[in-house]
């Protein structure tokens, strides 16, 4: 809506984290005694219990290396790395599915090695310590990564961007791309609350909704439908605010029937004072095809909304 470093884009805030660290996403997982993968978020098990297993993993020691772990939020955490000679260049150890064993870490590069025997030795200590959980008794990584450099959204376009963003990993991933994050509550009525408190204070609005996408990875197509009913009725609270440009889209596609992430396109809506609505009169791909904006890539989705909100002194060449 227009009107520091790689833990905090991963949710963690306000963490100590400097050049030649790596970090890593981490899901607790389920295996069963073979060691096979069973659910690979641990039916996201709750803060409660996660967070004590983060303070038990933390404790884990690997080598000359300094290893901490950080609650995220319910399933995910995050693994730092400190020490001399280490590089993102990691595969990940989630097979992304179920049914098959967690995969071991190898380096891309000869650079990744000594991170890899590091990892599988985190892993396997890892294992020991979680062995007795019913739920959460593995963990799995992923996106390993070292200190970003990235620039400022705000400088490159020009704005004053917040964002509001109950999940925790969404909160880092725009405070990372130069967007001030605003405290809120858990709910997405919260969020749309703190969008009310600060509607003039800034110019560039990024709020988050995460339970279509949660059910989506679950397989569960009724919750899908529902989370995505319950977004409905709010939209009209966020028309009442006037906004000069309204954007609503996905990140990525999320099919109930794969359970996972996809490929497919997603829904872009785009509202204004230059819109007519084209007699779409429902947000889903199928409607959407009939729609002037076509298909075009998620990198054109910003220059189209600064076009439509008057911040562009030309568009096109």
């Amino acid at each position: 809506m227009i009107g520091r470093g790689a833990l905090e884009a991963m949710g963690v805030g306000e963490v100590d984290f400097v050049e030649g660290d790596v970090v890593a996403r981490g899901n607790f997982c389920t295996v069963d005694n073979k060691g096979v993968l069973k659910d690979r978020r641990a039916g996201r098990v709750a803060s409660a219990v996660s967070g004590p297993l983060c303070e038990a993993l933390d404790k884990i020691c690997v080598d000359a290396l300094e290893v901490s772990v950080y609650l995220v939020k319910d399933h995910r955490f995050v693994l730092r790395l400190r020490g001399e000679g280490l590089s993102g260049e990691v595969n990940e150890t989630d097979p992304q599915r179920i049914g098959v064993p967690p995969l071991a870490a190898k380096g891309i590069t000869t650079r990744g090695n000594r991170t890899a025997m590091a990892v599988n030795e985190f892993v396997r200590q890892a294992r020991d310590v979680l062995v007795n959980e019913d739920l959460a008794n593995m963990v799995l990584l992923r996106g390993f990564s070292g200190y970003p450099s990235l620039p400022s959204m705000g400088d490159i376009f020009r704005l004053n961007p917040a964002s509001i963003a109950a999940y925790p990993m969404y909160r880092g991933l725009t405070s990372i791309a130069g967007m001030k994050t605003l405290d809120t509550g858990v709910t997405f009525d919260d969020e749309l609350e703190t969008l009310e408190n600060h509607f003039w204070n800034h110019d560039f609005f990024y709020i988050h909704y995460k339970a279509a996408d949660a059910a989506g990875e679950d397989g569960d197509f009724e919750g899908k439908v529902r989370a995505l009913e319950e977004l409905d009725k709010k939209i009209p609270r966020l028309l009442e605010l006037d906004p000069e440009v309204l954007v609503i889209a996905g990140d990525h596609a999320t099919p109930a029937i794969m359970a996972s992430h996809s490929w497919h396109n997603v829904p872009l809506l785009v509202r204004s004072e230059w819109t007519l609505g084209e007699n779409v009169e429902r947000f889903s791909e199928r409607a959407f095809a009939v729609g002037s904006l076509g298909t075009m890539p998620a990198v054109g989705v910003m220059a189209l909304a600064l076009a439509h909100a008057g911040k562009l002194a030309k568009f096109g060449a």
